[in-house]
């Protein structure tokens, strides 16, 4: 449940960045196509994450012989009881048949155990790795990964897919070894004792194997489409839930309703194919048992009139015979599985393959600067489609001055924001942080000497304290409760029912939006860094509210290089600077007054927001 919540914050927290999305070209994961073939996956598995783990594979294989040798010892010791019955004998003889009739069962039980829990461990072990190095590799993809691909089908991904590998991994690596191993044994017991007979009842083997390849092909297709279809299914839950608010007001239930019940028939119906797909094995397997069974006693029958074998053997090779059509049933159950497994895998490795393009430079070095400055030249960015988003855009912020970025929407205003931290890279100019190009510096330098406060305000379903510490979760309470005093949210905060330790709810549900908002300050004054990004962080507030979270970052910017993005235009009158863009250049710039004295854009917007109360 809690990684659940933690992959869905992620996902969503990524998500809420306003920026369009038509950016770059990301690799939508859903697009991927032309299965990749089993050996290579296999190959990959043993390499990346079995390979650590070869002795205690080699340990648990010993044991699965152990639990083979007994097995096929099971079979072969028929024949000296059965021969034995109704004779007479030393009565120590059928006593010591007996007692190894005991030993061997009990070394076959003791080998399944340890077997078991060593192939189980190993597996469950080198699936963890994989969700583990996922999630890591995820946290690194770049933000257009993210925009391209729905959250849902991201988690759906890091839980399902690595659920059904999990239960893949465990059977697959218990019961193939050992049901190889038990056949190897049995099959021996069977040539032992008669070789005809056993070249009679052998066809079954190929031919059941022939069916069960057949078999697999097909079940990995239909898994496949089967883990697809739950990851639109979580998206769609996804999307519903977060938006549960406008599906109410507008009334949609039944539409959602709708949209759901068609996900989960597909996954139904998928699933049902598989099971028939799966489930066909077994008449096939029943068949050719039969066939070998009624094969093997018309034969025995001719060879006991002619004395050629006794009941014994008949028996022992029967029994090993019954006993070798046990795992080689179960093969094709096992079969199955690996086969969702590794279409499980399949989707796994396509997200393990994606490689961010936003990385450091092979000779990046840490941002060490006592000036802040920043400066974007002639800066060009376009989107996917190549609409110019950024054209040659050219503005310079002083170190621990303001600077305010007004324009209508599509203006380039929230870019400007998303390429200074580099979460995307300019297509042309440069950004510098101190008169060093941001491509030249470390990410977690850079990264780390910025703080951002938007809108969205991204907070755990955690506690209070917990939300301003991230980002710097080694701060002492003191700290966190000095940040929270800056951010003007110490006295409503002490008024909730635990104080700091009240958890928020999911995104924060719990507090209103300028509460969210000035734990956000607080988090940002908390992080304490020397460039300050805000982006619309008032646009959503009532008029009591703004004023409280305007106090706050008026504190929050003494001091800082601040960037600051905003439509209400009474926000950013103290700004140093204040620029204009238009379809992202720069028509205006100064301070306020400047701007009103030109009567040029920025006073007309400034006096429609006046006269109307509106916000741009």
């Amino acid at each position: 449940m809690i990684r659940s919540k933690l992959l869905i914050f992620i996902a969503q927290g990524i998500h809420l960045d306003k920026t369009n999305t038509q950016m770059i070209d990301p690799l939508i994961l859903s697009q991927r196509s032309k299965p990749t073939d089993t050996w290579t996956l296999i190959m990959r598995l043993f390499r990346g994450y079995l390979r650590p783990h070869v002795p205690g594979f080699i340990m648990a294989s010993l044991f699965m012989s152990l639990t083979a040798a007994m097995t096929g010892a099971a079979a072969a010791i028929i024949k000296p009881i059965t021969d034995e019955l109704g004779k007479p004998h030393m009565p120590l003889y059928m006593l010591g048949l007996g007692a190894g009739v005991v030993v061997i069962f009990f070394l076959r039980g003791l080998g399944t155990y340890f077997h078991t829990v060593l192939m189980n461990r190993i597996g469950q072990r080198i699936v963890t790795d994989v969700q583990q190095e996922m999630y890591r590799h995820l946290l690194g993809a770049d933000l257009a990964f993210f925009h391209a691909n729905a959250s849902g089908q991201l988690i759906s991904r890091l839980t399902n897919d690595v659920a059904v590998m999990r239960q893949a991994v465990g059977e697959c690596m218990t019961s193939s070894f050992k049901g190889g191993l038990t056949l190897i044994f049995l099959v021996g017991v069977m040539f032992y004792q008669n070789w005809h007979l056993a070249m009679g009842a052998f066809f079954i083997f190929p031919v059941s194997a022939w069916f069960v390849i057949k078999v697999g092909k097909r079940m990995r297709k239909i898994s496949a489409s089967t883990q697809a279809e739950i990851g639109n299914y979580a998206s769609l839950l996804n999307q519903t839930f977060q938006g549960i608010r406008h599906v109410k007001a507008y009334g949609m239930e039944k539409a959602e309703d709708n949209r759901v019940h068609n996900v989960t028939e597909n996954v139904f119906k998928l699933t049902v194919k598989g099971f028939h797909a799966s489930a066909l094995t077994n008449p096939m397997a029943e068949m050719l048992s039969g066939l070998a069974i009624a094969t093997v006693f018309m034969y025995c029958d001719w060879q006991v009139e002619h004395g050629l074998i006794t009941t014994g053997g008949v028996y022992s090779f029967v029994m090993a015979f019954i006993l070798a059509y046990d795992p080689m049933k179960r093969t094709s159950k096992v079969n199955a599985q690996f086969q969702a497994g590794l279409a499980a895998a399949e989707r796994v490795f396509a997200v393990l393959d994606i490689q961010p393009t936003i990385v450091d430079a092979p000779r990046a070095t840490p941002l060490n600067v006592t000036d802040y400055s920043l400066a974007l030249e002639d800066v060009v960015f376009n989107y996917r489609d190549g609409t110019r988003a950024l054209d040659h855009l050219s503005i310079t912020v002083p170190h621990g001055k303001t600077v305010a970025i007004v324009g209508p929407s599509g203006a380039g205003k929230s870019t400007i924001i998303n390429l200074i931290p580099r979460f995307y890279d300019v297509q042309g100019g440069r950004i510098r942080v101190g008169g060093c190009d941001v491509r030249d510096l470390t990410l977690s330098s850079l990264r780390g000497s910025i703080a951002l406060v938007s809108q969205e305000t991204a907070l755990f379903d955690d506690t209070v304290r917990a939300n301003i510490a991230y980002g710097r979760p080694s701060a002492s309470d003191s700290e966190i409760e000095a940040a929270a005093v800056a951010a003007f949210a110490d006295t409503f905060i002490r008024d909730l029912p635990q104080g700091y330790d009240t958890l928020v709810g999911e995104h924060g549900v719990k507090l209103s939006g300028g509460q969210r908002q000035r734990i956000a300050i607080a988090r940002a004054m908390l992080r304490n860094a020397p460039i300050l990004l805000l982006d619309e962080a008032t646009s959503a507030l009532d008029n009591e509210s703004e004023r409280a979270v305007q106090a706050a970052l008026k504190r929050l910017q003494i001091g800082r290089t601040t960037i600051v993005v905003a439509h209400r235009l009474s926000t950013i009158v103290d700004a140093d600077q204040i620029v204009v863009l238009e379809r992202g250049a720069v028509v205006e710039q100064g301070t306020h007054t400047e701007l009103l004295e030109k009567r040029g854009v920025y006073a007309r917007l400034y006096g429609m927001q006046s006269e109307a109360g509106a916000d741009f």
